[in-house]
């Protein structure tokens, strides 16, 4: 389902997030973003095969991993697994028709 949710988003630069079973979008016309919502939508797959909980536990510690060793938030962001995915796949609006089970493995790299 997707929300339409400004203040949630409100002084971020994130146009989109997804918390499980939800989609938060920042402005009414981006849920016309088809590439928006193909990224959050990867990110919906993989928080169901890690159970949800386990999704956002390792994205949690991904991202602190990256940022203590790149001292860079965003460089810490873009470097988790489960983004470099999304991002690499967010313009094949068939991706998830033809992914993989647990396919952000191959985006795992130190």
């Amino acid at each position: 389902m997707i929300i339409v949710c400004q203040r949630l988003l409100k002084n971020t630069k994130i146009n989109g997030i997804t918390l499980f079973p939800f989609i938060f979008i920042k402005n009414p016309e981006d849920k016309k973003d088809r590439v928006l919502i193909n990224h959050e939508k990867i990110h919906l797959r993989q928080q169901l095969e890690l159970l949800i909980l386990f999704f956002y536990l390792a994205y949690v510690a991904e991202y602190y991993y990256h940022f203590f060793k790149l001292k860079n938030a965003h460089k810490a962001y873009r470097a988790i697994s489960f983004e470099r995915e999304a991002y690499a796949n967010e313009h094949n609006l068939n991706y998830l028709k033809k992914r993989k089970f647990w396919s952000f493995i191959k985006y795992f790299r130190e």
